[in-house]
């Protein structure tokens, strides 16, 4: 399962356009259940249609051939991938060797972000003459049938060999797709032997490997092999003439070497250890992002696992990023397998809010730089003007260790006349910690169902204990306020902080009555000698 089964309404727009493509396929595709002919049948006439829309006369009007706009060309190929229903998916997936299939539903946003890149994918394959049959499974339309192949989220993508499933681990765009069905069937490298071969493959292939060996064989040749059949994501490709070889990489100079290739300006990388499998894997997942990423739905999974744990985030409108891309590059090149560097679009509520709302600014509109260290669950924020220099110098210190991690904190409210204290993340030290009094603190969130309830205890409690000057009673916004000292899990909850012991706080249940947290008081803050009544 590659996402959760919940329902979301972003790209409303996106969705709109792909429902209406995608049943304009389903109709055209799929078997009425009460009147199903053989799908092979109907896959072979759509395919026939296909090649004959292909060989259009050459003297056809420009007009007529421009026809295929970009929704046509979709079209088109979301017919090469057959429709799965109640009466042909077992029989499609027993009879084929090699079936790729995509469990989706209608309404799912990444259903129709992934279905696009599906359908060239399998434009590709087809292309390529690869034994891999494309398919598609409505799971909302055909619940049992998603059950028994084990579909419990949208999307999802199964590979079936002979008939048995394995989950896709490969990346979501239409390259990615074709490159983990190639290799999962068979075609683990590309062997590349003519300067014709060589300039067609590059047409192909934005990002890949190249291995030139005098032979292909031996123990560097064999680790070579393994890495390319255990790598789920990038292009293999081999040579044994280096002139060939120089032209996917041009700086080659000797006999087994490798090297991956980017299309962005830092765009050859030579590899320079053992040919040991896992070395050569390590350096691929160190090198194969851009020097700066553009974080999607569709690429989240794979920038989260990256094995760079220190990440900066840069948060910006697109015609700010522009300006500020080139020299971002220019600054990550310093960090190359150190930082890894990510921008997000700020106006994308459904990416950038998310991120944005752990450090309090889900409103800001303006360029931010943010840091998150992956291995330590900390989060960090510049706080200077994000200009490159700057950013440099922020990404020197959460090397070095010298930037403080950020804690998120609401603006200092006014608390004159307010007999339960609102604290702060940036006033906890001063009104709780290094209060020379007892602090009684309620810990709630807005979205708390019980809170509410506490809250008006609390108030009730201030008021009753009003001219007890040793104590006083707070409260703070756990969603909008942080402090490393302050970790709780559940809300409401309620902390006596004493005087003297502000280390070990004693925890109350939000369960107990007035009364009883009235005596709990009394008998922890009030002096011995003094009477305490326990009724309110």
């Amino acid at each position: 399962m590659l996402f959760s089964k919940n329902p979301t309404s972003r790209f409303l727009l996106l969705t709109l356009i792909f429902v209406l493509l995608f049943f304009f396929s389903v109709n055209i595709n799929a078997s009425d259940p009460a009147n199903s002919e053989d799908d092979s049948d109907d896959l072979e006439q759509l395919l026939a249609l296909d090649e004959q829309e292909d060989q259009l006369p050459e003297d056809q009007d420009q007009e007529s051939s421009s026809r295929f706009s970009e929704a046509e060309v979709l079209s088109k190929a979301q017919r090469i991938v057959l429709e799965l229903n109640s009466d042909n998916s077992k029989r499609v997936i027993d009879e084929n060797e090699f079936v790729l299939l995509l469990g989706y539903a209608p309404w799912c946003v990444r259903s129709a972000e992934l279905m696009p890149q599906f359908a060239e994918a399998a434009t590709s394959l087809k292309e390529l003459g690869s034994p891999v049959l494309m398919a598609k499974l409505d799971a909302e339309r055909y619940p049992k049938v998603a059950s028994l192949l084990d579909i419990k989220g949208f999307p999802t993508l199964l590979l079936f060999v002979n008939g048995t499933s394995q989950v896709y681990t490969g990346g979501f765009s239409a390259e990615e797709i074709v490159i983990w069905a190639r290799k999962k069937t068979g075609v683990p490298v590309i062997r590349i032997n003519t300067v014709t071969e060589a300039e067609d493959f590059l047409k192909k292939h934005h990002m890949f490997v190249i291995g030139l060996f005098e032979k292909f064989e031996g123990s560097d040749y064999k680790a070579f092999i393994k890495a390319a059949m255990s790598d789920n994501e990038i292009q293999f490709a081999e040579a044994s003439n280096i002139e060939v070889a120089k032209l996917l990489y041009p700086d080659i100079k000797a006999t087994n070497f490798l090297g991956i290739v980017k299309s962005e300006p830092e765009r050859y990388t030579a590899y320079d250890g053992t040919f040991e499998m896992e070395n050569i894997l390590q350096f691929l997942d160190y090198n194969k992002f851009p020097l700066v990423t553009k974080l999607t739905e569709l690429n989240s999974v794979r920038v989260y696992s990256s094995p760079i744990k220190l990440q900066v985030y840069v948060f910006a409108k697109a015609d700010d990023f522009k300006i500020l891309l080139e020299p971002l590059q220019d600054v990550a090149r310093k960090f190359i397998t150190k930082v890894m560097f990510i921008y997000i679009d700020i106006v994308d509520e459904n990416l950038a809010k998310p991120f944005l709302t752990l450090f309090g600014l889900e409103e800001s509109k303006n360029t931010l730089v943010t840091a998150f260290d992956n291995k330590g669950s900390s989060k960090y924020l510049l706080q200077s003007d994000p200009t490159p220099s700057n950013i440099e110098e922020f990404c020197s210190g959460l090397l070095h260790g010298s930037i403080s991690t950020y804690f998120k904190s609401q603006p200092i409210p006014d608390n004159n006349n307010a007999s339960v204290l609102a604290v702060v993340g940036k006033t906890f030290d001063d009104l709780v910690l290094n209060s020379p009094k007892n602090v009684l603190l309620e810990v709630y969130t807005p979205w708390c169902i019980n809170c509410e309830t506490t809250s008006k205890q609390i108030e009730k409690l201030a008021k009753h204990f009003k001219g007890l000057d040793s104590l006083i009673f707070a409260k703070i916004d756990a969603s909008a306020n942080e402090h490393p000292k302050l970790q709780v899990d559940d809300y409401p909850s309620l902390f006596l902080y004493k005087a003297g012991d502000k280390d070990n706080p004693i925890k109350l249940s939000t369960k107990s009555g007035s009364k009883e947290l009235a005596a709990f008081i009394n008998k922890q803050v009030r002096p011995k000698d003094q009477a305490a009544k326990d009724e309110l």
